[in-house]
């Protein structure tokens, strides 16, 4: 009998949910919180709209708080077997997804400090479910993608002591990553087994090198506040600014935390906002120039990729911004075209597989990614050879 999965993806902020039959998707949708308000939407596997999980009853304030009225969607066509869970953070040590038991939860608990938005409410996720329901629930970590970066991508020029400690490059979307390399042997074999930049820009955004579908670096590093700017974090950072910021500027660390987090990026540097769209539409020149500066930073993260790879055959756009901006991704490739590439304006607007013209030199693609699926099918894999994921 195949199995019913339900993969949750929370974000500090949203929740994705799907209920897949194997590998198969039923239905899926999102929750978010529109000023406080949470508004639910659902689809089936054709994409047609269906109804949702009912939130305007309990009006739930959080993700964890919305896990009740999730369930209860699930179950309205009977059983589940297992619930699959996108956690950002799994450490040095979770290099693979696993089953949940309490001494995995005191880990996730201790990964806290490293992803203080999404760590914990992955965490109340999965409490929430436990507290309701008698079934295995399996941790897919964004970073276990990333575990095959060599050494000297992991690397922090720091005391070596800290390395010890877990201070390094880690890496995160990994299971978007995971996705792409995984469709691209179909979609674009000629570049699947070759050097691949995969760049996953939305609210949160990074950059991974993929040589023959497998993680080499990303912008990401130890925490998700690093590499290219985002909705609301900054990207790089001189660490300067920040012994500035905690030394003169009189901000607390608490402070210095909310300004990396929830202050900074598109939002701090336009003034206006955090999203991408709203900042595209905007006839101020604050948010042109945050955008010019989003363009300038992905640009010079593909040079760096590129560098890692010891050069570059493809480029995959993905994710909400990759997926549907057309202005960005133009003013991004138009910045890379040193290495090669020319842009087709047409199937660019059209949001096209390839946007590269035929005599580029270098491919560019546009991918959609489907990180439910890659939980789905751990979830779906573990389940059939009943065998726990071993720790690293």
């Amino acid at each position: 009998m195949t199995a019913s999965i339900g993969v949750l993806n929370a974000g500090s902020s949203s929740l994705k949910f799907a209920l897949f039959a194997g590998d198969e998707l039923h239905s899926g949708g999102l929750i978010d919180w529109e000023d406080g308000v949470p508004l639910a939407r659902a689809h089936d596997a054709s994409g047609a709209a269906i109804e949702p999980p009912d939130v305007k009853a309990a009006m739930p304030k959080t993700v964890a708080d919305a896990m009740p009225a999730v369930l209860a969607w699930f179950a309205r066509d009977g059983r589940l077997d297992a619930v699959g869970h996108r956690v950002v953070h799994g450490g040095p040590d979770f290099d693979r997804p696993l089953i949940v038991t309490p001494a995995v939860l005191a880990q996730l608990e201790a990964l806290v400090p490293l992803a203080p938005l999404h760590e914990p409410v992955s965490i109340a996720v999965i409490r929430a479910v436990e507290a309701a329901l008698d079934v295995p629930q399996i941790a897919c970590f964004d970073t276990a993608f990333h575990h095959t970066n060599p050494p000297v991508a992991q690397a922090y020029a720091i005391p070596q002591r800290f390395a010890k400690e877990g201070v390094r490059r880690y890496g995160f979307h990994g299971l978007s990553y995971e996705y792409i390399a995984s469709v691209l042997p179909e979609r674009v074999p000629e570049i699947a087994a070759g050097r691949v930049v995969v760049a996953h820009l939305g609210n949160g955004a990074s950059l991974c090198a993929l040589k023959n579908g497998v993680s080499q670096a990303s912008t990401m590093g130890f925490s998700t506040l690093d590499g290219v700017p985002m909705g609301t974090r900054p990207g790089e950072i001189d660490a300067g600014v920040l012994l500035y910021l905690l030394n003169h500027a009189g901000l607390s660390a608490a402070e210095l935390e909310t300004l990396l987090y929830r202050e900074s990026g598109m939002l701090g540097l336009s003034g206006i906002s955090a999203d991408f769209r709203e900042l595209e539409h905007s006839p101020l020149p604050a948010a042109a120039f945050a955008l010019d500066v989003f363009a300038y930073r992905v640009a010079s993260a593909i040079a760096a990729m590129a560098s890692a790879l010891g050069g570059v055959d493809g480029i995959v756009f993905t994710a909400g911004v990759g997926e549907h901006a057309v202005q960005i991704r133009a003013a991004i490739l138009a910045r890379c075209a040193w290495l090669g590439i020319t842009l087709d304006p047409s199937a660019n607007a059209s949001h096209r597989l390839r946007i590269s013209t035929p005599e580029s030199r270098i491919l560019a693609c546009v991918i959609p990614t489907n990180e439910e699926l890659v939980i789905a099918r751990h979830v779906a894999a573990l389940l059939r050879t009943g065998v726990e994921a071993k720790r690293a």
